[in-house]
């Protein structure tokens, strides 16, 4: 028995051995990836040929077959374990590499949503992953397309559609999925018709609503070909100021940032006049209704101010005339701008200190003075003097002097009030004087007085 359990633990360590040097199932000894792609035709494909994915080469052609039924299988060799393993969306296409015949085999590796590619089990190729028919294009070569055109291949081809038409009338969805696997492309051009089917009505508004907005833009082409020259000349000078441009934008989010205070303060703004404009349109209605009442206004206004032109146009010369009085006019007053003054100073001073009522009461009560009343009602003390004294005369006459002096007790003789006549100026300095010691009377008056009668004071 211990015998038996030692040749069992030797054959466990033996089958783990082989297990690490060969690695995971479809790898060989030296870390590769091994994948079954089946083809419709890989005539031009050679042993040794490169595998790419997305352009970089990631392994080989290791073999070629033909399965049992007549398509060509293509052991392609993964290098690379950053593109293992593949998944059941992976693609491998036939792709010419040169003018001279060379291919190589282009392969999408699928996406990780996708479970990982089966494992052929026993079989041709037996351990290698299998990618079906289904996921594989053999696009045909340009020099067989062009070889058509040339004889004799132009006439062998019309002999095969000829004699062997017959042998794929019973194949057309066979013949179908061959054309489409050879080229990817129709099958999504296939399936691009297919959409297209079931939007026709939509594509038959889409012409009708092409026509409508086209009629109008081809009758302002002119206008679109200007448009499209401006805008030509517009790109031409922004590519010149290209870099002021990059450093305008450069420049943007500063001034964005500094920008922002101020945005914050316009949305304070509005949230603030919200009412405000809410209250203006309650009030747009009626301001509406005002501004439609000014328009028959407006329109008799017109006749008015058309009216008003005309005369004002008509008046113009008139106008111009008075120019010479208005500048004598400005003159007059600036030479009487002192004078003036000295008025408003002097109506100023009667108007504080009482002169002119006081002048009123002098006036009214000298008046009454002289009047008398009796039974019969008012009347006026008079009595005609005609004298040598009642002319007028520059200088004083013998007899007719009188001043307001102080009263006193004798008379003077006439010799000596002759003699001592005073002057024009000594009597109006002695009646100021005199008035100047009444005691209804102010300082002002004395001014008065002396303006009035012509003194110098």
């Amino acid at each position: 028995m211990r015998r038996i359990a030692l040749i069992a633990a030797a054959l466990i360590v033996v089958a783990i051995a082989v297990a690490v040097i060969r690695g995971p199932s479809g790898s060989s000894r030296h870390g590769t990836y091994l994948v079954r792609a089946i083809f419709d035709d890989a005539s031009f494909a050679a042993q040794g040929e490169n595998v790419r994915i997305a352009g970089a080469n990631v392994g080989s052609i290791q073999s070629l077959g033909v399965t049992a039924g007549k398509r060509a299988a293509v052991t392609i060799s993964i290098t690379d374990a950053r593109f293992a393993p593949f998944h059941r969306d992976a693609t491998c296409a036939i792709r010419p590499q040169s003018l001279i015949g060379e291919e190589y085999v282009d392969c999408t590796p699928g996406t990780s949503a996708a479970p990982a590619l089966p494992r052929i089990p026993v079989g041709p190729g037996r351990g290698t992953y299998y990618l079906p028919v289904t996921r594989t294009s053999s696009p045909i070569d340009s020099d067989i397309v062009q070889d058509i055109s040339t004889e004799p291949v132009r006439q062998s081809l019309a002999v095969i559609i000829d004699e062997f038409g017959t042998g794929l009338a019973a194949r057309g969805s066979d013949l179908n999925a061959v054309i489409h696997r050879a080229n990817p492309a129709l099958g999504q051009t296939d399936k691009v018709l297919k959409i297209l089917a079931g939007q026709n009505r939509t594509l038959t508004r889409l012409a009708t609503d092409s026509d409508t907005v086209l009629a109008p833009l081809a009758r302002e082409r002119r206008q679109l070909a200007g448009f499209v020259v401006g805008a030509n000349t517009t790109a031409v000078a922004s590519a010149a100021r290209a870099r002021d441009i990059s450093k305008t934008f450069n420049l943007l989010p500063g001034y964005l940032t500094a920008l922002r205070p101020l945005m914050a303060d316009l949305q304070q703004l509005a949230n603030q006049g919200t009412p405000l404009l809410t209250s203006l349109g309650q009030s747009a209605q009626a301001l509406g209704r005002q501004f439609a009442n000014l328009i028959p206004f407006a329109s008799v206004a017109r006749t008015s101010l058309i009216n008003l032109g005309n005369a004002a146009q008509q008046s113009q010369p008139s106008l111009v005339a008075t120019l010479p009085l208005a500048k004598q006019l400005s003159a007059l007053g600036t030479a009487g701008e002192p004078t003036a003054a000295n008025l408003k100073k002097l109506l100023s001073s009667l108007q504080t200190s009482g002169g002119i009522q006081q002048l009123m009461n002098l006036l009214f009560n000298g008046a009454v003075a002289g009047n008398g009343f009796d039974s019969l009602g008012h009347y006026v003390r008079d009595e005609s003097l005609v004298s040598s004294c009642t002319n007028y005369v520059f200088k004083p006459v013998a007899g007719c002097s009188a001043n307001f002096a102080a009263a006193r007790a004798t008379s003077v003789p006439e010799s000596t009030a002759t003699a001592a006549a005073p002057s024009k100026d000594t009597v109006v300095s002695r009646a100021v004087a005199s008035v100047s010691k009444a005691p209804q009377t102010g300082a002002s008056m004395q001014g008065l007085l002396g303006y009035l009668v012509g003194s110098g004071g």
